[in-house]
């Protein structure tokens, strides 16, 4: 009984109309600023991995190579991903070691 109770409730709402256009403005502005924030993250954490890669620091470099693989946060690059991970594998990084055979063996990302 308690939903045919909504549904009668819902019937006597004027202009159920505008409450549903409401909602769904605020719905989609609180998902734009959300979408905004995250990307904004994002390129923060690429400009630091850059920085971090460029003074040697090897998990930084692994985790930018996998991106630059992905195409995540950054251009796909599968040249620079080899890069990288080059340079972590000779730092000694065994997963940078596997993503450069996996690039090397299917010369692509």
């Amino acid at each position: 009984m308690e939903i045919k109770d909504m549904i009668e409730k819902i019937q006597h709402i004027e202009n159920i109309e505008l409450y549903v256009i409401l909602f769904l403005t605020l719905f989609t502005l609180w998902f734009m600023l959300n979408t905004v924030k995250y990307y904004k993250g994002e390129k923060r954490k690429v400009k630091h991995l850059h920085r971090f890669a460029r003074e040697g620091e090897s998990l930084s470099q692994y985790e930018l190579a996998k991106r630059y693989a992905k195409g995540q946060a950054v251009r796909k690059s599968c040249q620079n991903a080899a890069f990288l991970s080059q340079k972590a594998a000779f730092a000694g990084d065994d997963r940078a070691q596997v993503l450069l055979e996996k690039i090397l063996k299917k010369r692509k990302c």
